[in-house]
């Protein structure tokens, strides 16, 4: 994608609270992908846009969870959400979407046709060859 000057204001970040925040955009596409609410027991008071929002946070940062500003949700809740999604491969599945939408953005195939592995790539026995 080249950078144009309608591409540099989609993908501004300055007016939003941190670097990592979801765009209103980013986040149309990421919402539907989120669980809804188990049924039964209390409502949901949660916003899924901060939880997402703190554990970008702390992935673009590198911080500790404890270290999570108080601006977001506690943090027990956004660890809960975090472990939670991992378990059921919800972050796999995100990553697999925006990998194929930007592909077909570039107007290339969703999914690769080909791959290439190199020695740097695939470790071998310290001889060199492939034991089996």
């Amino acid at each position: 994608m080249p950078w144009t000057d309608i591409t540099r204001l989609q993908h501004n970040r300055d007016r939003l609270r941190y670097p990592t925040d979801l765009t209103d955009r980013e986040w149309a596409v990421i919402a539907p992908l989120i669980p809804p609410a188990k049924p039964g027991g209390r409502p949901r008071k949660t916003n899924m846009r901060e939880v997402v929002n703190a554990i970008l946070y702390i992935a673009g940062s590198g911080s500790q969870w404890r270290a999570l500003p108080k601006d977001f949700p506690p943090v027990s809740t956004v660890r809960g959400y975090f472990y939670g999604w991992r378990d059921i491969g919800l972050w796999q599945t995100i990553n697999h979407l925006l990998v194929c939408a930007t592909r077909e953005l570039e107007g290339r195939e969703a999914s690769p046709t080909a791959g290439v592995i190199d020695s740097q790539s695939v470790k071998t026995t310290e001889s060199g060859r492939v034991s089996g």
